[in-house]
């Protein structure tokens, strides 16, 4: 007989978006991976004891390719992070397991596609498109957020 599992555990809601969730905060971290990797073979570091463990000072510099992944990670943490608090708490909110789903699918999707738009530097507007597309389940999970809390404002 299996245990009893927490109540959050039983909301199909919540076990999706903590699905996707977790496929997000995977992909930064591949992101910062890469970041550290391309700081590798670019020698191109942050810091100054970095450098000089790499083959010295004239290494503690910017490069733009390590930019560009730095840019791309501060770009998720920018958005990332505000879905996640919107997904837990419009989890919260009851919706339609089905919609939910279709929500985190195109916040996850959209910025999967945003990652790898900027990283590889794909022709424009793909990157815009693929942010443009993963705000629009931000904004109306946002909506809905405030149309449940407004009796309590």
């Amino acid at each position: 007989r299996a245990a009893p599992s927490p109540k959050m555990m039983e909301n199909q809601v919540f076990m999706s978006f903590t699905f996707y969730s977790t496929i997000l905060i995977l992909k930064m971290y591949v992101v910062a991976i890469i970041t550290g990797q391309v700081r590798l073979r670019k020698k191109a570091f942050a810091n100054p004891e970095d450098a000089l463990r790499n083959g010295g000072l004239q290494y503690y510099r910017e490069d733009p390719d390590v930019e560009r992944c730095r840019r791309a990670h501060r770009n998720d943490m920018e958005n990332i992070f505000p879905f996640l608090f919107l997904g837990a708490i419009y989890s919260l909110l009851d919706p339609s397991p089905a919609v939910a789903r279709i929500h985190f699918f195109i916040f996850c999707a959209g910025r999967i596609v945003h990652t790898i738009a900027y990283l590889l530097q794909l022709k424009a507007p793909t990157r815009s498109v693929a942010y443009s597309v993963a705000q629009l389940p931000c904004f109306s999970m946002a909506l809905q957020i405030l149309l449940a809390t407004t009796p309590y404002w």
